[in-house]
């Protein structure tokens, strides 16, 4: 039993001593090459120099890496469907925009088109998280949806819509305190009722409303954050049709009879509209119409081919200037400023050519009164035929005419002089001696004082309509 004992004894021994000779070295180079690394390591890198920033610098959970910003907001911790300060008192939201554009301006569907940045303002004491350097943190929309945000919206607003390209333009910057601005790009479409009483020569004034929807002012105060420098509006911005004169703002409340009071803030917009456009397409082509249709005072009365169709086209062209304005606009139950002017300018136009009608009655008229008064009385003068007669040499301009139509010619009834052209025509010296016969070719007395009244009555229209609406 005890020689086993020692056998067992010199194998262990044995075993032990193989180990140390073969396992004993890689052991020793393991740690060797460990204490070799280490010693490069420090040997190859300086340290930091006292006085350093970044010895000083300790590191920002804010911006690690390793930290989620869920985590570090504590979003999962706070129950965010409810307001801050829930049961407290109101919540001041303080709002401030920058125009962008301003894109359109529809009198037909009476609205108007605006693309904005919208930023709103206040404090979430929940989204406040620990930071030595005071940064704060942005993210996008993804974080938007997981926390609380105000629930604005556009009164009286058509179409609208957070622009999305290449993502949602939606901005979420918090601050270590827990004050938070929320901002999106957003184009709407509101409504704005007009007063066209005046166009083309009206100023008009638009606003955009904007309001919580849910939350009244009980629970949610709205405020321009820096009053009327809240609105900033970009230097670019211009329309075809108008001035832009002035953005201001203001702040009313709304009442609900249902869900109760609520604050509104409002944008407003003053527009005076150019009166070029309309001077150049509409007043001037009117006017010119209308001085056409003067022309026929000046053309013969027995000139129906001439003075009926120039009267006819003026009026089939105001016809034509007044259903092109109507159909750009919206019909609407008052009369324009450019409804009174194309229409009486309209009126002027047909007033001419029922001048003319008159004119050619009263002539007809007076041709057969005369007609029948020389019926009446017998000739006794010896005229010869019309080839015998010849123009006198010192009235040019003048042929042979028909003396059959003298009665054409004659005098008024009344014995008044009225404006015609004297003709001194000269007898045959066969028939009788060489005399002279005064022949008045008629100008109607309508046609005279239409020169000056139409034309007179025209100035001091444009003279009343201009000092009104100007």
């Amino acid at each position: 039993m005890r020689a086993e004992l020692v056998v067992v004894c010199l194998w262990l021994t044995g075993a032990a001593t193989s180990w140390a000779q073969h396992g004993g070295p890689r052991l020793e180079t393991f740690r060797q090459s460990r204490s070799r690394r280490e010693t490069s390591r420090t040997d190859g890198a300086e340290g930091p120099k006292t006085g350093s920033p970044m010895f000083k610098r300790s590191p920002d959970m804010t911006k690690s890496p390793m930290t989620k910003s869920e985590q570090l907001l504590r979003i999962d911790d706070h129950d965010f469907t409810m307001r801050p300060a829930f049961g407290g008192p109101p919540i001041p939201v303080g709002v401030d925009v920058q125009v962008e554009s301003l894109d359109t301006i529809s009198e037909v569907d009476m609205d108007f088109t605006m693309t904005l940045y919208l930023r709103h303002y206040w404090k979430d004491e929940r989204l406040a998280f620990p930071s030595t350097n005071n940064q704060s943190m942005t993210f996008d929309s993804r974080l938007v949806k997981k926390i609380w945000v105000p629930d604005m919206f556009f009164v009286h607003s058509k179409r609208s819509f957070i622009h999305d390209t290449t993502t949602e333009n939606v901005m979420l910057r918090v601050y270590p305190d827990g004050n938070v601005l929320y901002s999106l790009r957003v184009t709407v479409t509101a409504m704005c009722n007009m007063d066209l009483s005046r166009f083309p020569l009206d100023t008009q004034t638009c606003s955009l409303e904007i309001e919580s929807y849910a939350y009244t002012d009980d629970d949610l105060m709205l405020y321009w954050k820096k009053g009327n420098e809240s609105l900033d509006t970009d230097e670019r911005i211009s329309l075809s049709q108008f001035l832009i004169q002035k953005f201001h703002t203001t702040t009313k409340l709304a009442f609900y009879s249902s869900t109760g009071w609520y604050n509104r803030l409002y944008i407003h917009f003053t527009l005076r509209r150019h009166i070029f456009f309309f001077l150049l397409q509409t007043y001037f082509p009117a006017t010119l119409m209308v001085m056409l249709s003067w022309v026929s005072f000046w053309i013969d009365r027995r000139a129906v081919p001439a003075r009926v169709p120039l009267g006819i086209t003026t009026v089939l062209t105001m016809s034509t200037i007044i259903t092109g304005v109507n159909a750009s606009m919206p019909r609407v139950s008052y009369i324009k400023a450019v409804d009174i002017y194309l229409w009486v300018s309209f009126v002027f136009v047909f007033l001419s050519v029922i001048e003319y009608a008159a004119v050619n009655y009263l002539s007809t008229v007076q041709e057969r009164k005369e007609r029948k008064l020389r019926e009446r009385l017998p000739c006794t003068c010896e005229i010869g035929q019309p080839d015998d007669m010849a123009v006198d040499p010192q009235i040019s301009g003048y042929g042979t005419m028909d003396f059959n139509m003298t009665g054409n010619y004659g005098m008024p009834e009344n014995g008044g002089r009225p404006d015609r052209i004297l003709a001194q025509v000269a007898l045959n010296p066969q028939a009788r001696p060489r005399a002279n016969v005064n022949i008045w070719i008629d100008t109607h007395a309508i046609d005279k004082y239409s020169r000056v009244l139409f034309p007179g009555a025209y100035v001091l229209f444009n003279i009343i309509y201009w000092s009104i609406y100007s």
